[in-house]
């Protein structure tokens, strides 16, 4: 089934009309595909919507981008297969999603990585945030900056987890990502990876007893409508990723990857002041919808899921982790 959907999509969308070509006329307009997987009211949309705007401002409208939201054109995955192989130019991904192209991204995956958003933001606008980016070059994925995706938290339908102890005999939904599938085994709950899509059925089916996300994504998803119980554990931090395809950015003369790059960096200051107002809104809704909303003892939380950083000793990734938390502490 995933292979004749990728084989209708590439039947649909010939390469030219994807992303453009470099004998684009003076007067026309190259135009850059990209697809994600959100709600259109999601403050993520709402920021690549600005990252289109921003780049035909810069460009004089010589350059635009054509959004596919809504898993129009696949998962996340298959959106990222679909770059690798020529035949969509942008997206917009979690960097838990990136994991199985560029293993380096498992770090932002961890459990407690960063002390609060000061600390978060001078990690991705540093030298790690960069490097990152880069690092999935050699995959075909040109790193453009990160959008704010907010702290992910556990939400049940059955019955309300205020200990890591809570979570033991509950089906946790996690993303296709083997560290936030080790981080819920962890702390003692079953990691069960299921598709975004299929998430809001298998919570109200009972395939899964609960999930976890951020907040905006946990209100426009309607899981509220489905789970009682919100638990602000923020055990990650794991930021969205905009991509660019190698195929595309190669393209680009100087000047139009300038227009883009100077593009995503107003992007992301728009971005990050809509998701503060999105997550405060969302929290305000659900509670008002009935949730029952549970502080968390995080320090519980976090002492449960020190044997996966023990696990990490002597890896690259410690090493990584190393100069995050070096990083917190110069701050």
């Amino acid at each position: 089934m995933r292979c004749y959907r990728l084989f209708y999509l590439l039947l649909l969308m010939p390469l030219t009309a994807l992303y453009g070509c470099n004998d684009v006329g003076q007067d026309e307009t190259y135009v850059i595909r990209l697809g994600h997987q959100l709600d259109i009211n999601h403050p993520v949309h709402k920021g690549l919507v600005f990252l289109k705007e921003e780049l035909e401002r810069n460009s004089e409208g010589k350059m635009s981008i054509v959004i596919y939201p809504s898993s129009q054109v696949g998962d996340e995955r298959e959106v990222l297969e679909l770059i690798q192989i020529g035949s969509m130019g942008m997206t917009k991904v979690s960097a838990s999603a990136l994991e199985t192209f560029v293993p380096e991204m498992k770090v932002f995956s961890l459990p407690y990585l960063f002390n609060d958003q000061a600390h978060y933001w001078k990690t991705l606008n540093g030298e790690v945030g960069k490097a990152l980016l880069a690092a999935g070059e050699q995959y075909r994925f040109k790193g453009l900056g990160y959008f704010d995706a907010g702290s992910r938290s556990f939400y049940t339908t059955k019955k309300p987890v205020q200990s890591p102890d809570d979570l033991k005999g509950q089906k946790i939904r996690v993303m296709n990502s083997q560290t936030a599938v080790s981080m819920v085994n962890t702390m003692g709950g079953s990691a069960t990876p299921v598709s975004w899509g299929e998430l809001y059925t298998s919570l109200q089916q009972g395939v899964v007893d609960g999930a976890e996300n951020n907040l905006p994504s946990f209100y426009f998803s309607k899981h509220y409508e489905v789970s009682q119980y919100l638990i602000l554990d923020e055990h990650t931090s794991i930021p969205d990723v905009i991509i660019v395809g190698t195929h595309v950015w190669d393209q680009l003369s100087p000047t139009q990857q300038t227009w883009l790059q100077d593009a995503m960096q107003a992007a992301t200051d728009y971005q990050k002041e809509m998701w503060a107002e999105s997550t405060e809104k969302s929290l305000e809704i659900v509670k008002e919808a009935g949730v029952q909303v549970i502080a968390a003892d995080k320090e519980q939380f976090q002492q449960s899921v020190a044997p996966i950083y023990e696990g990490l000793r002597g890896t690259e990734l410690e090493k990584l982790v190393q100069e995050i938390k070096g990083l917190g502490e110069k701050m």
